[in-house]
């Protein structure tokens, strides 16, 4: 006899991490006292669903560190991956295209199914050049050897809060960072298949970094999103999608604020999202 048909909304995944895994004060309080700092990675990730790896936006990393990252994470679980500055931080970014190449070719690709967005970060003095950065986003590959490549901006300039800045990323299909900063502006627009927040509020005062009632509220918004929904108590500056997915996978960060409780706000959060969906 057939089984009775589930009547649970389908919803896309929620990933939460943390920007590296390489901190000292975390050792010790996240990782155990004298666990080997060559197995903090393999710690972090049996904790976490996702970790943003920092260490690209300085420098290139080798083809064989991303192999052995990737070997060293359990199944289901996704890297997002900065951007080379060398990319971002530049008057013209039309010209960035062989940099951008070298980059996507450099061994990122080892991730194989654990890469996640790529997240192009920009400095808070760069303002929005709407036709520059049209050219940038042209030079952002949706494919690469086959796999879907998803792109997201980090734009930290008062003057990217702007209803064509919006248009002009969901024509490309890229994502803008939904930070919760005293620092940056909050873009809440769903652009993209997917919503990537980097939250940086975390307090030294709370055990796990915010109050019960702020990781109820991400929590809550991350599930809307993962719906294909938006967030009721987010301000937006346009208008809604023309045809939003009927769900979205969700990336939360936890970044700043006070680092040394990131770890514990990331857990906290998956704990929250776990319960509400059991």
């Amino acid at each position: 006899m057939p089984g009775k048909a589930s009547t649970k909304a389908a919803t896309g995944a929620i990933r939460v991490g943390i920007g590296g895994w390489t901190f000292e004060p975390w050792r010790g309080v996240f990782y155990p006292p004298g666990l080997p700092h060559k197995r903090e990675l393999d710690y972090a990730s049996r904790r976490l669903t996702s970790i943003e790896i920092n260490g690209t936006y300085y420098g290139a990393q080798k083809p064989e560190s991303f192999a052995r990252w990737h070997a060293e994470t359990p199944d289901g679980f996704v890297f997002a991956v900065k951007g080379p500055r060398f990319v971002t931080n530049r008057r013209v970014l039309a010209d960035a295209g062989p940099t951008i190449e070298r980059f996507l070719t450099g061994g990122v690709l080892q991730l194989k199914e654990k890469l996640g967005p790529i997240n192009w970060q920009f400095l808070p003095t760069k303002a929005f050049d709407p036709a520059d950065f049209e050219a940038f986003l042209k030079l952002l590959p949706p494919r690469l050897d086959g796999r879907t490549i998803r792109h997201v901006v980090e734009v930290r300039h008062p003057s990217f809060r702007v209803p064509s800045f919006v248009a002009l990323l969901r024509v490309y299909g890229v994502a803008a960072v939904l930070a919760d900063s005293d620092s940056h502006p909050q873009i809440a627009d769903v652009t993209a298949p997917f919503v990537y927040a980097r939250l940086q509020r975390a307090r030294d005062e709370e055990a796990t970094g915010y109050t019960d009632a702020a990781l109820q509220a991400w929590a809550t918004r991350a599930d809307a999103w993962s719906r294909g929904a938006v967030p009721s108590d987010l301000e937006r500056i346009a208008g809604p999608e023309k045809k939003p997915p009927t769900t979205r996978d969700v990336f939360v960060y936890m970044i700043n604020g006070f680092k040394p409780k990131a770890p514990a706000a990331a857990m906290a959060l998956i704990e929250r999202l776990a319960a509400a969906r059991r």
